[in-house]
């Protein structure tokens, strides 16, 4: 009977458990009929190819051996070397060692993998990687390691789990998992995630976030934190429920319990959506906004708000409300400009200025001065002075 010297299996359509099962098969034929009659050709074929065999009766193990698997239209699913591959008739698995090779996508070659070890289920759709996972998006360059991985090409998708950590040139990230799905160009972490971003040098913490590498985009729909660094110190930090972040423009939307603490200015800007502008250092806010100066204890509120933070300018529009805390003088208007350096505020269209030490109010048109030590004029037109006994 001729030895078994190496398993080829390219020849063979259903690489990973076709020609193993089959393997298997000859192996316990060839046995048991030694100097019988003639095997078929097929059967020839492999056994002039296959490695030698153990265990004969469950098992069947070759050495240093290349693995494929292909779909219903003949397309590489992927490929695999292996230095010994063993096939569990029982179980119908095969597991391998120390594999290394190419996961494929529609045909092409979309991540090189490498593992201590791997097992090859489900008829070859699915192959599972264990121990020192490296896989490498080879578009991208993204790099994700790991302690198991599961390829499953039908769906487009690989999973990485325990101890993840994925790196590239614009993004890092650690989780307990990752997703990463070819055809999107996307990867999402999931559990303890902590990721950064070079430029703009952010941070992020979260339970689940989204990496959209083509677009350059960071989506989190879960409570997030956002810290931006100024060399190695966190200079302003924002958390909101949702948010998404323009790697390439340097825009951060924020969503739903918005709030943004910036440190020059002190500021406390919330609101349910803020746009930050990292790169023009501007807030913008379409919904109900509210600002507090943290060292004057001057508070803000109105229906919209734009903050320059350049200038240190803040523009409120429509039922604006102010109030110095430490003196409880309040402002409300229509529309009102705060330079913040100064403290001087302008405020436009139905004024209404109320103290409490002395006691009155004074109604206007028109209104300036500063709200922290009850400095304030108001002029224009006609204006009401009411004092309260």
């Amino acid at each position: 009977m001729p030895p078994f010297s190496r398993l080829k299996l390219s020849s063979l359509r259903s690489y990973s458990f076709a020609a193993l099962q089959l393997g298997l098969m000859i192996v316990l034929l060839g046995l048991s009929a030694c100097g019988g009659p003639k095997k078929s050709q097929t059967a020839d074929k492999l056994a002039q190819d296959s490695s030698a065999a153990q265990n004969f009766d469950n098992n069947l193990t070759f050495k240093d051996v290349t693995l494929e698997q292909v779909d219903e239209k003949g397309r590489l699913l992927w490929k695999v070397k292996a230095k010994q591959a063993r096939y569990s008739k029982d179980q119908k698995v095969a597991t391998v060692q120390n594999p290394a090779g190419e996961l494929y996508q529609d045909g092409k070659a979309v991540y090189k993998i490498q593992a201590q070890s791997g097992e090859v289920r489900k008829d070859g759709q699915t192959i599972l990687l264990k121990g020192q996972i490296v896989a490498t998006d080879i578009q991208s360059g993204a790099i994700v390691k790991g302690n198991e991985l599961e390829w499953q090409p039908k769906v487009d998708l690989l999973l990485v789990r325990n101890n993840i950590t994925g790196t590239h040139p614009q993004v890092q990230a650690t989780a307990k998992e990752a997703k990463v799905y070819s055809r999107a160009r996307q990867m999402e972490f999931f559990g303890q995630v902590a990721a950064t971003s070079k430029d703009p040098a952010l941070g992020f913490k979260s339970e689940h976030l989204i990496w959209e590498i083509a677009k350059q985009l960071i989506v989190v729909d879960k409570p997030v934190q956002i810290d931006r660094y100024v060399g190695t110190v966190v200079s302003d930090r924002a958390v909101a429920d949702q948010a998404e972040v323009q790697l390439k423009t340097k825009v951060a939307t924020l969503k739903q319990n918005a709030q943004l603490s910036i440190a020059d200015p002190p500021l406390e800007i919330a609101s349910n959506s803020l746009v930050w502008n990292l790169n023009n250092q501007t807030v913008v806010s379409d919904q109900r906004v509210d600002v507090l100066h943290r060292e004057q204890r001057v508070a803000l509120s109105a229906n919209q708000g734009r903050g320059d933070l350049e200038p240190r300018i803040f523009y409120l529009t429509g039922n604006v409300q102010g109030k110095g805390e430490r003196n409880q003088s309040q402002l409300a208007a229509d529309n009102l400009t705060w330079y913040i350096p100064t403290q001087q505020i302008e405020a436009t269209g139905n004024v209404v200025y109320t103290q409490a030490d002395p006691p009155f109010n004074l109604k206007g048109p028109k209104a300036s001065g500063t709200l922290q030590d009850q400095n304030i004029v108001v002029s224009g037109g006609r204006v009401v002075t009411e004092i309260i006994p």
